[in-house]
């Protein structure tokens, strides 16, 4: 299922966040949106999950319009954000936390998404607020394939974690992806983005200012130190 989005202009109150930002997803890719922090990189994937509705321009999902659909119709369409909050049920355990979000036609049931996080199969029975934050990513994200997804909407997957997490986030990111789950996918970890992504747009003040291939990317230092660099 293919995601196209094209010139959308999306504001929060009377700030004009996103000017015109046009990108596809194609079924099975996983592609980044890179740019510094207030670029509209998150303004991006919650116009596509329908929190942020656009002003103007057009969100398809598989030829289906999303703008002007509630959130809980786009979720159904299969569209899942994994929020940078994270946004789980702190006073739930891991198992409920999974079982209230199960879609009974999901390919991935708890057993495999404990397949998948053994750590989470451990910790089962501790509440969330128990959880380091590498847990709680892992748990985000295995709560978003339970609901079997078509497009994963990942914000800041590795933000403020260990290294020894971020490789393990890494892996889980390469399964998903080779079961055919295409990803959107927001990080500020380069290294992460270049051994992942099948293709690369970067955002800047509301624009969409570059696009390429992986391989393209990796020789653009020039873009990297203009749009990406602290």
């Amino acid at each position: 299922m293919k995601l196209e989005v094209k010139r959308i202009h999306s504001y929060y109150g009377k700030s004009h966040v996103l000017e015109g930002v046009s990108l596809d997803v194609e079924p099975g890719e996983l592609v980044t949106l890179l740019g510094r922090n207030g670029a509209g990189k998150t303004t991006t994937l919650r116009s596509i999950a329908g929190i942020v509705r656009p002003a103007e321009g057009s969100i398809r999902f598989n030829g289906e319009e999303l703008v002007g659909r509630e959130v809980f119709e786009i979720a159904r369409k299969g569209i899942s954000l994994v929020p940078e909050h994270r946004g789980i049920f702190g006073l739930l355990s891991v198992e409920e936390n999974l079982a209230i979000a199960v879609r009974s036609s999901s390919r991935w049931s708890l057993s495999d998404v404990y397949d998948m996080f053994p750590r989470l199969h451990e910790r089962r029975k501790n509440g969330g607020n128990a959880l380091s934050g590498g847990e709680q990513q892992m748990l985000a994200i295995a709560r978003a394939l339970v609901n079997d997804p078509k497009l994963l909407l990942l914000d800041e997957p590795t933000e403020g974690l260990a290294p020894v997490i971020v490789d393990e986030i890494v892996r889980i990111l390469e399964r998903i992806r080779a079961a055919g789950v295409s990803v959107l996918l927001v990080e500020q970890n380069l290294a992460v983005c270049e051994r992942l992504a099948d293709r690369h747009y970067v955002i800047e003040q509301g624009q969409i200012v570059y696009t390429g291939s992986g391989e393209q990317f990796r020789a653009e230092q020039a873009i990297k130190d203009r749009y990406l660099a602290v």
